[in-house]
């Protein structure tokens, strides 16, 4: 099985896929383990000092002007995970706390946190062995960080709470601990508030997204090539030096996979045919800048989440120098606006994709289809619901773009009197990029039904490819009606698992 090994110096995006979705074991470098020692030490000093450290030898948040007792910094660690893990609602999904807690990880290995080299020893063994801490929806405001989020993967460390074993059962986190040999940890002077105070979630969610993400615009890029080339559209607009004078490299790149995807099409080219037009509708026209703007939001979301995966995040931290510091590093502002940013970006996408399968539908603008591509139209409705379910998702898709980064409830006592709302922003998304999928897939069974449709015309390879390997998949072509919600599904899957990329790379080669 493949490992991760966590040095000091943060991590990458494959890293974080390979164990929240892989499985991928994850070690501990010798760099790692002496800088978690020699900052534990500094810890222990401060520690043993009458002057108050916060997070440290004092309380938390609003409470932290009370000195603790030596003889009450265990209970005040302990006490601090358990009041914190009071999250609420449905479980979060299993790649989401497994990407959590290697992120908390991570930072613990960074030497910034103070923690010892027990506790990040053990986080690895609980990831190693499939252990996956219960965690629940509502419960975190991206500041400090994801506290609730954290504070039940903390729990689990305890041998407290529940938590699903590598069976998918889940059961008491202590028996599970036991069954595979771990011991919970006892926690001690900052080791509590180390666990809990990182934007750990939310990077954890976008780093998923990101990825996602690649996949479904080279597949909306091919979609609206197959929609071009149904509508008998012009691919004269997809020439690189028209976009060469507009140089945004997204909508070069989204406009180099359209017209690899349409080489050697016979269909392009006839909307000077029957029913002349001067120039395509927008939704066809504009797709690369429409999808080339949203690849650029993915290659500045990119550098963000780098920008994090790289990071030390948590307060207060311990320097190079000896000395530990307050610092607001964990509030979640970076890492939301993108979460958002990305929002808003898919709507977009969705909602051009959308306009497409509606033109394709429509016998007054479809260029010669029969309406709502059907076989018999009035006995056969076709793919007229089709569309109505598309739609749904695109509306549901307009109302999760708004911006949850734009809005601030204050907590602790106005102590944390403004917060990032970043995990939200990042829940939302995850139901943006699943919607997305599916406006994508309708997209591509009706415009591959209307390719088949056009009768002694043929279709360029790389969709016939398309065409071909989705009806192999299950989605059938043109008939009479039939039950349609399968067909869909199939088509869902179909570009869900990356088959749609695949089959038209086998004759395009690597889109961009």
């Amino acid at each position: 099985m493949h490992t991760v090994v966590v040095g000091t110096s943060g991590v990458t995006a494959s890293d974080v896929l390979a164990v929240a979705r892989g499985g991928a074991r994850v070690d501990l470098s010798a760099e790692a383990m002496a800088a978690l020692a020699a900052s534990r030490e500094i810890v222990d000093a401060l520690a043993a000092k009458p002057e108050p450290v916060y997070g440290v030898s004092t309380g938390f948040g609003a409470l932290a002007t009370r000195h603790i007792s030596p003889e009450l910094r265990t209970q005040l660690q302990r006490n601090i995970v358990r009041s914190h893990a009071a999250g609420m609602g449905p479980r979060v999904e299993r790649e989401v706390v497994r990407a959590l807690m290697f992120l908390r990880l991570k930072t613990v290995c960074s030497g910034h946190t103070g923690v010892r080299p027990e506790v990040a020893r053990t986080m690895a063994d609980v990831l190693n062995a499939g252990i996956t801490p219960v965690v629940h929806e509502y419960g975190s405001l991206g500041c400090s960080g994801d506290l609730a989020p954290l504070s039940h993967c903390a729990l689990a460390l305890m041998g407290e709470g529940e938590a699903e074993g590598p069976d998918g059962v889940v059961r008491p986190a202590g028996e599970l601990l036991a069954e595979h040999g771990i011991r919970p940890v006892v926690l001690r002077e900052k080791e509590g508030l180390a666990l809990l105070n990182g934007t750990d979630g939310m990077l954890g969610m976008l780093v998923m997204a990101l990825a996602d993400l690649d996949i479904l615009y080279k597949s909306a890029d091919v979609t609206a090539a197959l929609s071009l080339e149904a509508l008998l559209g012009t691919d004269r607009v997809l020439a690189p030096e028209l976009h060469a004078i507009r140089p945004h490299p997204g909508q070069a790149a989204s406009a180099a996979n359209m017209l690899a995807v349409l080489k050697g099409s016979g269909l392009t080219g006839h909307h000077q045919d029957d029913a002349p037009r001067v120039q395509d509708a927008y939704s066809v026209r504009c797709a690369p800048q429409v999808a080339g703007a949203g690849r650029d939001t993915l290659a500045h979301a990119r550098l963000v989440a780098e920008r994090e995966l790289a990071s030390a995040v948590d307060n207060p931290v311990v320097l190079p120098d000896g000395r530990v510091e307050s610092n607001g590093n964990f509030h979640g502002a970076p890492v939301a606006y993108v979460l958002d940013f990305l929002a808003i970006a898919v709507a977009d996408l969705a909602s051009i994709a959308e306009r497409r399968t509606d033109r394709l539908l429509d016998k007054n603008r479809s260029h010669g289809l029969p309406p709502f591509l059907a076989d018999d139209a009035g006995v056969d409705s076709g793919l007229m619901i089709a569309q109505y379910t598309q739609a749904a998702l695109v509306s549901e898709l307009k109302r999760l773009a708004v911006p949850a980064s734009a809005d601030s409830i204050p907590s602790s006592a106005m102590q944390e009197d403004h917060v990032s709302m970043g995990w939200s922003a990042a829940r939302k998304l995850r139901t943006a990029v699943d919607n997305l999928t599916r406006v994508v897939a309708v997209e591509l069974y009706t415009a591959t039904r209307a390719v088949e449709l056009r009768e002694g015309l043929t279709p360029a390879p790389a969709t016939r490819a398309a065409v071909e390997a989705l009806r192999a998949a299950g989605a059938a072509g043109p008939g009479p009606d039939r039950h349609l919600a399968p067909d869909l599904a199939a088509a869902d899957a179909f570009v869900r698992d990356g088959r749609l990329v695949a089959a038209v790379e086998t004759v395009t080669g690597p889109l961009n």
